[in-house]
């Protein structure tokens, strides 16, 4: 099958296109490389051992899009492309609808126009907001409490209309907990710019020196040790879902949402603890305010994933902790030293 990967050479569409090119499908990549670098898909070539398409341009841009269905002829698409950030979502919200919003408009109007009617979203579990019940499943009412997560459940809509309104469409909607860990080789793993938005990236940076300490959003919380509890899922087991979600878009029409975690929740202390087993160093923390939009505790129901897809996680915290390790102690300057 061919593939088109909207940003594909961000951390998690890295991994991803490992697992597609190892399925033997043919896969291009689009990627205006705000939050990422073509080095990464240098490294992925030299994994795979494959032939890899790219082209850079924005998924907002008609013109770059109608080009690509041109010349690549994508059977599927998995849309990764995307700002990401619930923290930054409040500060420039226009942005976030720009980008979320607006790229997935033009990505679905360009896949109308060719012809492709088939399709991978990367969502988010912060549709669901504060939780009613745990663990969440996909019935859970959405209410989120971001922009980000609001541009995800807007996104998530205009999908579903979409796809209703002509028979032979299918989309795909992960709803993604939290993605953790790096490839086992140790060469792709999470390189934010700038301060970490994310847990394990931000621990893995204290551990290599690049940061003094931890910051803690909280420990107040009505969690067992105060902060906030987290389904934590290894990147490799998100990667292997979208491979999972694209075979089975093949077999379906209309949208449908599946939960992508563990069923496992961890919390911020339990996260450092495991890092500091896998890296053999102290991890020093420094508790801070909460942040707007956290909930004290998240967990999957992935039950429907396992069930309609065949897909469960396999990877365990040692993993996510271990492979992260690995990546960071390996690259300590993350893509920098080679971009």
């Amino acid at each position: 099958m061919r593939v088109l990967v909207t940003g594909g050479a961000g951390y998690i569409g890295s991994h991803t296109l490992l697992e597609l090119m190892a399925q033997g499908h043919e896969v291009c990549v689009l990627d205006n490389y705000s939050n990422a670098t073509p080095q990464v898909l240098t490294r992925v070539r030299a994994l795979s051992n494959g032939e890899l398409g790219d082209v850079t341009g924005d998924v907002r841009d008609a013109s770059t899009l109608d080009n690509l269905m041109q010349d690549f002829r994508p059977d599927a698409v998995i849309h990764f492309a995307g700002l990401k950030a619930v923290g930054e979502s409040a500060r420039k919200p226009l942005a976030y609808y720009d980008v979320n919003i607006s790229g997935t408009l033009a990505l679905l109007n360009a896949m109308s126009r060719a012809g492709c009617n088939k399709i991978v979203f990367s969502s988010s579990a912060t549709v669901y907001g504060e939780p009613r019940y745990l663990p969440y499943d996909e019935t859970h009412p959405t209410n989120p409490m971001s922009v980000y997560g609001r541009t995800k459940l807007m996104a998530e809509q205009i999908l579903t209309d979409w796809a209703a309104a002509d028979a032979p469409r299918g989309a795909v909607l992960l709803r993604y907990f939290n993605p953790v860990g790096a490839h086992a080789s140790g060469d792709l793993g999470e390189d934010p710019r700038d301060i970490p938005n994310n847990l394990m990236p931000f621990i893995a940076q204290v551990a290599v020196g690049k940061r003094d300490a931890l910051a803690v959003f909280g420990d107040d919380y009505d969690t067992p040790d105060g902060t906030g509890l987290r389904d934590y899922i290894h990147v490799v087991d998100l990667a292997r879902a979208h491979v999972a979600a694209l075979d089975y878009a093949q077999r379906h029409t209309g949208a449908r949402p599946f939960n992508i975690g563990t069923g496992q929740n961890y919390s911020v202390f339990d996260m450092v603890k495991a890092f500091e087993r896998a890296s053999g160093r102290k991890i020093p923390t420094q508790v801070t305010s909460r942040r707007p939009g956290d909930v004290a505790a998240m967990l999957a129901d992935a039950s429907r994933a396992n069930a309609e897809m065949g897909w469960q996680a396999t990877h365990d915290l040692n993993d996510m902790a271990a492979s992260t390790w690995a990546w960071q102690s390996k690259n300590p300057d993350g893509y920098g030293a080679d971009s």
